[in-house]
C-alpha cells in the first residue's frame, strides 16, 4: 500500500492526517463497567480527592494518561485517573476495518494513517510497546504499479511512474519542465526549516505553554499560520501552478482543503516524508498501550451528562452514566473537540471557546478485482491504463470553470490479504485490491460500478466530521478553561495530527501537574551541574515525557 501523501516526495513534512474510525472489540478492556456507589456530592469542608478525569480516549485522552503515570513513577504522587469514552473502544479517530467483516483478514485503517520518525512519540511507543512498524516506502502491495495522476477533474495535469514523483528520471524530467526547479527545491528547504523547528518540541529545551499564541511565537510560526498556503508559497516566489497542483493534491487528501483556503503551516505539514510507517494491526493498538500503562480506570460505551464546578477551591464534579451518582475530581482534562461533545457544563465559569467547524467527509473503503480504474472514465480512450493513486486538484475549477473533481482522493492500497500475508481470491478465482475513496459526498453504486467496470466486492462506507477546517488565523482555543480544567483539543486549529495531541497532552498533564500537584512531568533538570545529564538531554534519541 502506498500512502497518497509519500508519493509527494519532493518535500518532506512530517505529520499524517488524523485515522478514522469504528468500533472493534478490544482484547483486554471491556466496553462496559459494573455502576459503582460513590458518596454523595460533598459539601465545602471536604477535601477535594488526588483524582483526575480525562474525558475522550483518543491520542490526546490516551497519552495524557500516560504521561500522568510517567509523572507518578518520577514523583511517587498517589494520583487515581479515570478515563471517559462515549465509543465502545479506545482510539479516538485511529481504528480499522475487516474487509468482508472476515477475521481471518488482514484489518485496514478507515483513513490515512501514517506517522513518520520524526513523530517521535509514535515513533518511539512502537519501539517502547513492542509493536511492528509496516513501512509504506518498501511496500509493494500494487505489484509494482505505482503510477500516480493529478486530476482536475476534466484531464490529468500530471503523471508520474514509480513509488513516487522522483522515483525515476522521467518523472524528474516531467517535474522540471512543468515547474521548474526552484519549486521542488525551494519547498524541500521551507519544509526542512518546519521539521527542525518542529524537532524543539521533543528536546528538553522545549518550550512549555499556557496558551497557543506563545507557542507560536516561540517557534516563529507567526507567518505561516497568519497566510493560506498558496499566498506563503506564492511569496517564496514558487511557482504558482506547483502549488496548485502537487501541494494542493496534498492539502486535499490530508486535510480536505484546498491550498488557497488552509493556513500554510498545515500545508507544510501536508507534505510527504521519507520513513511513512503505520502499525501493523492498526494504529489503535498504540494509544490501547497508552492507556493499558497508566493503569487509569477506563470507562468505554459511557456519556459524560454533565461537568460542574460550583466553588473556586471545591471539586469538579461528573454526572456520567458509568456511576450512578456523580464522581469528584480535582481536575478535568477535555481531549475531545468541545463543541461536539453535548456536555452540560454547570457552574463552571469557562474561558470563550471559538466555534471549530469541520469537514465533513464520506469515506468509501471497497475490494475490487479490477487492477486499476476505468480509464475510459479519465477520458484515456479504450486500451489507456488509468494511475492507481489518484490525487486532485480544484486548478480546473478556478481556471477553467470545469466541475470539481468527484473524489478528493482514490489510492490502491494492495491486495485483500489473510493474516498469514496470503493474497486473498475471491469466489472467481480472481485477486483483489483494497481502494480508499475520500469524497465529499456519497458515491453511489453506479459510480463505483462505472470506475471499477462492475467488479466491485466489499464496500464500506463512513460519513463523518473528519478534520477541523484550518484558515489562517492568529486566535486560538484556551488552554486551560478555568482552574483545574483543561483542554487538549486547543491546539488543533495549529496542527491537526495523532502526533500533535500527544505532544499538547504532554504539555497540558505538565501544566496541570505544576498547578494542582506542585509537581511535573519531569523532575528539575540537573544538566546546569551534571554534565552526564546535559549530554544525554542533547542527544538525538532524547524525547522529552519519555526521557528526562
Amino acid at each position: 500500500m502506498r500512502s497518497p501523501t509519500l508519493l509527494l516526495a519532493t518535500t518532506a513534512a512530517f505529520f499524517p492526517a488524523y485515522a478514522f474510525q469504528l468500533p472493534f472489540k478490544l482484547p483486554f478492556f471491556s466496553g462496559s463497567q459494573a455502576p459503582l456507589e460513590v458518596p454523595q456530592l460533598a459539601d465545602s469542608r471536604t477535601a477535594v480527592p488526588n483524582r483526575i478525569a480525562i474525558v475522550g480516549a483518543g491520542a490526546g485522552g490516551s497519552s495524557a494518561a500516560f504521561w500522568i503515570a510517567k509523572a507518578k513513577e518520577r514523583y511517587g504522587l498517589d494520583i487515581e485517573v479515570d478515563v471517559y469514552d462515549k465509543n465502545p473502544y479506545i482510539g479516538g479517530r485511529s481504528t480499522v476495518v475487516l474487509p468482508y467483516e472476515d477475521d481471518s483478514l488482514e484489518p485496514v485503517e478507515l483513513g490515512a494513517s501514517i506517522f513518520v520518525k520524526v513523530n517521535k512519540n509514535l515513533w518511539r511507543a512502537v519501539e517502547e510497546f513492542g509493536l511492528e512498524r509496516v513501512n509504506f516506502e518498501n511496500d509493494d502491495d500494487n505489484d509494482g504499479d505505482d503510477t500516480v495522476g493529478i486530476w482536475d477533474g476534466h484531464e490529468f495535469v500530471l503523471t508520474t511512474g514509480g513509488r513516487s514523483f522522483y522515483s525515476d528520471w522521467l518523472s524528474k524530467i516531467k517535474i522540471l519542465w512543468r515547474y521548474g526547479y526552484k519549486a521542488p527545491s525551494k519547498t524541500q528547504q521551507l519544509v526542512a526549516k518546519t521539521v527542525s523547528i518542529f524537532q524543539e518540541l521533543y528536546s528538553s529545551r522545549s518550550p512549555r505553554w499556557s496558551n497557543i499564541t506563545s507557542v507560536v511565537s516561540d517557534l516563529g510560526w507567526s507567518d505561516v499560520i497568519a497566510q493560506t498556503t498558496s499566498e506563503y508559497f506564492d511569496l517564496q516566489g514558487i511557482d504558482r501552478r506547483w502549488t496548485r497542483e502537487l501541494v494542493e493534491a496534498a492539502t486535499r487528501v490530508n486535510y480536505g482543503q484546498n491550498v488557497d483556503r488552509i493556513h500554510a503551516l498545515e500545508g507544510l505539514c501536508s507534505l510527504a516524508a521519507s520513513g511513512a510507517s503505520s502499525v501493523k494491526g492498526g494504529n489503535f493498538q498504540l494509544f490501547e498501550h497508552f492507556i493499558a500503562k497508566s493503569n487509569a480506570s477506563v470507562y468505554l460505551n459511557t456519556t459524560v451528562k454533565a461537568i460542574s464546578h460550583y466553588q473556586p477551591s471545591g471539586p469538579w464534579v461528573i454526572d456520567s452514566s458509568a456511576f450512578k451518582q456523580p464522581r469528584l475530581y480535582r481536575a478535568v482534562i477535555l481531549a475531545a473537540p468541545f463543541h461536539q461533545t453535548g456536555i452540560d457544563f454547570k457552574g463552571a465559569s469557562l474561558a470563550p471557546i471559538p466555534e471549530q467547524p469541520y469537514i465533513r467527509l464520506h469515506v468509501t473503503l471497497l475490494s475490487t478485482s479490477s487492477p486499476t480504474p476505468n480509464a475510459t472514465y479519465f477520458n484515456l480512450g479504450a486500451g489507456g491504463k488509468a494511475p492507481t493513486t489518484l490525487l486532485t486538484t480544484y486548478e480546473g475549477v478556478r481556471q477553467k470553470g470545469l466541475v470539481e473533481p468527484e473524489f478528493n482522493s482514490l489510492t490502491y492500497h494492495g491486495p485483500v490479504r489473510g493474516k498469514n500475508g496470503e493474497a486473498r481470491l475471491n469466489t472467481f478465482g480472481d485477486k483483489e485490491w483494497v481502494v480508499k475513496i475520500f469524497s465529499k459526498s456519497r458515491l453511489e453504486e453506479a459510480w463505483l460500478e462505472q470506475m471499477f467496470e462492475g467488479n466491485v466486492g466489499w464496500v464500506l462506507r463512513k460519513e463523518w466530521d473528519a478534520y477541523p477546517v484550518l484558515p489562517p488565523t492568529t486566535v486560538f482555543p484556551p488552554v486551560k478553561l478555568a482552574e483545574g480544567f483543561y483542554y487538549v483539543n486547543a491546539f488543533e486549529p495549529l496542527i491537526s495530527t495523532m502526533e500533535t495531541e500527544t505532544i499538547a497532552a504532554r504539555n497540558i498533564v505538565d501544566l496541570l501537574l505544576q498547578e494542582q500537584f506542585d509537581a511535573a512531568l519531569c523532575k528539575p533538570s540537573t544538566s546546569d551541574t551534571d554534565p552526564a545529564a546535559s549530554s544525554y538531554a542533547d542527544a538525538a534519541d532524547f524525547v522529552l515525557g519519555w526521557d528526562c
